[in-house]
């Protein structure tokens, strides 16, 4: 096995508009070469798509096994659901299709999954035991649980039934927008997310992710947890560096 090999993985992540992709080196968590984008085909087929991850491949030369992240619950490569995504992908063997798409060897994963696993290996989490609560607060709310460096797979803690809600529909960072929320009102509905969350998994650490973690100082303060939280440090890496880490193994 070459030293590029050994230390370095590939990771894809799959997303309603874009497909991003890049070689990540393993030991430090962090790309090896900048990343390369692609506009996500429409309609986002599954033949559609895998052909553009397997442009993304071509370009790097990347000719091993990669990791890929996809917006929905994946059991075992199969994908479950299809929010934003094409509703053709439900039921599908993600892992043949990139094979005999790509001609390469493919783990695919959830998109939270793959970004918390990273936070946890690389990022906010490092270094923590026990349970790790990763949530991403953006036009839903991603989750990914990880215990004792082992992910529990497609929680989806972000559907939960909250006071009759579907939770993310009262507080995810697209509610406030919608609804005009101050950081206040919304640090309050947060608070009721996660102590929720809180009194049915009693996690050690909650990391926050999404583009309003930047920002966290403004509602922040507003959140009552008795968990500690931390935003997430590899913003818009993680995924692809996440998924690179579980494919390699």
């Amino acid at each position: 096995m070459s030293k590029l090999k050994k230390h370095h993985g590939f990771g894809i992540d799959i997303g309603g508009s874009g497909i991003k992709g890049a070689p990540v080196d393993l030991e430090k968590g962090r790309f090896s070469e900048d990343r390369l984008r692609l506009v996500t085909p429409q309609p986002s087929t599954p033949e559609a798509v895998a052909k553009v991850v397997g442009e993304i491949l071509d370009h790097f030369g990347w000719d091993a096994p990669f990791g890929c992240t996809f917006p929905a619950v994946v059991q075992h490569g199969v994908v479950q659901t299809a929010a934003n995504v094409d509703p053709a992908w439900i039921g599908v063997d993600a892992h043949e299709l990139m094979k005999s798409v790509t001609g390469r060897k493919a783990l695919v994963v959830n998109d939270a999954d793959a970004a918390g696993v990273a936070e946890v290996e690389f990022g906010a989490a490092k270094g923590h035991s026990g349970v790790v609560l990763i949530s991403t607060l953006g036009t839903g709310i991603g989750s990914a649980l990880v215990i004792d460096g082992k992910l529990v797979p497609n929680t989806e803690l972000g559907h939960l039934e909250i006071d009759g809600f579907d939770a993310e529909t009262r507080a995810a960072d697209s509610a406030r927008e919608r609804e005009g929320l101050s950081w206040e009102e919304w640090g309050a509905r947060l608070t009721r997310y996660f102590q929720t969350v809180e009194n049915l998994l009693w996690p050690d650490l909650i990391v926050f992710g999404g583009g309003v973690s930047k920002k966290a100082d403004r509602w922040l303060p507003y959140v009552e947890t008795r968990t500690p939280m931390t935003p997430a440090a590899l913003l818009n890496d993680a995924g692809i560096i996440g998924a690179a880490l579980l494919a390699h193994g």
